[in-house]
């Protein structure tokens, strides 16, 4: 009994542990979601304002309909090249619950949907690159530069490659799989078409952020300099902003199931250390009961 006692006792000093340890990484997951939130908010505006105003241009530059813009961003290659790259961003560590299982789950299911296609993949995050070496999924480059706080030096680098790749015409389209932040209580993985630009005026409800690229000729402007020359600038601007916004968006999804998964750990860690104290509370007095049983046996047989 003793033994039964001493083990449960180890039992609740190990799971003490574990709870002080989930409890600090829950405090430390809410900072780092409060910190990742604010550059969420501070980025979207600007984003969302971007796209309007290049929905102008696109509007300024067609007669009665975006289809007479020609800038290579906004349409697909002519004649296709049937290939296109996929982008999935993941993490760099796990304990997030299942964020990067639902990430890479939605990533598979386009791969197998579209496994007639050429696709190059490319990886975000070492839980990602783990997955498709696992699967032996061919992937042609990987990222792990990106941290919790996705710098937009690093973006800009990416996006500017993704630019000439697509202007180059190597790709038909370039999408990207991400975990898109809604509200606090929801975040669901997404497939965003990054490229080409027209495709988010049909696709508004995939937008990271409900802006559109839609034209909107309602109101006539006067353009200075020319709405073309304006389009070769902004646009650049507009696939880097976007694509940063969704290293914001997956970052900051990062943090919220990294917090609620620790704090779920934490809960659980208590429940537990509870149960293991009434069962080492019960053999305790079961012990101290059997003891002066012995004793008071032994005491009357020796009257």
């Amino acid at each position: 009994m003793a033994g039964k006692t001493r083990e449960i006792k180890g039992r609740i000093k190990a799971v003490a542990n574990i709870r002080r340890i989930t409890r600090t990484m829950q405090l430390i997951a809410t900072a780092r979601f409060q910190a990742a939130q604010k550059r969420v908010t501070a980025a979207r505006p600007y984003t969302r304002k971007i796209a309007e105003l290049v929905g102008e241009l696109a509007a300024a530059l067609s007669t009665d309909d975006a289809d007479g813009v020609t800038h290579p961003l906004l349409r697909r290659p002519e004649p296709p090249v049937n290939r296109q790259l996929l982008l999935v961003i993941s993490s760099n560590r796990g304990l997030c619950g299942g964020y990067n299982a639902n990430i890479l789950r939605t990533a598979a299911a386009f791969l197998r949907k579209h496994a007639q296609d050429q696709i190059d993949l490319e990886v975000v995050g070492k839980k990602g690159i783990a997955y498709f070496r696992f699967n032996r999924t061919p992937v042609a480059a990987v990222h792990t530069q990106f941290a919790d706080k996705p710098a937009y030096n690093e973006v800009e680098r990416l996006a500017d490659r993704f630019i000439r790749d697509y202007t180059a015409g190597k790709y038909d389209v370039i999408r990207l799989v991400y975990m898109a932040f809604e509200s606090m209580s929801r975040q669901r993985p997404r497939v965003l078409n990054l490229l080409p630009l027209e495709n988010l005026a049909a696709q508004d409800h995939e937008q990271p952020h409900g802006s559109s690229l839609k034209p909107q000729a309602s109101v006539q402007y006067d353009f200075s300099p020319d709405p073309t020359e304006l389009l070769n600038e902004l646009l650049p601007i507009t696939v880097k902003t976007q694509l940063y916004q969704c290293f914001t968006d997956a970052a900051l999804g990062e943090q919220i199931a990294r917090m609620i998964a620790m704090k779920s750990a934490t809960d659980a860690a208590g429940k537990m250390g509870k149960e293991l104290t009434r069962k080492f509370n019960r053999a305790r007095q079961a012990a101290i009961t059997t003891e002066l049983s012995e004793v008071i046996s032994g005491a009357a047989a020796l009257e």
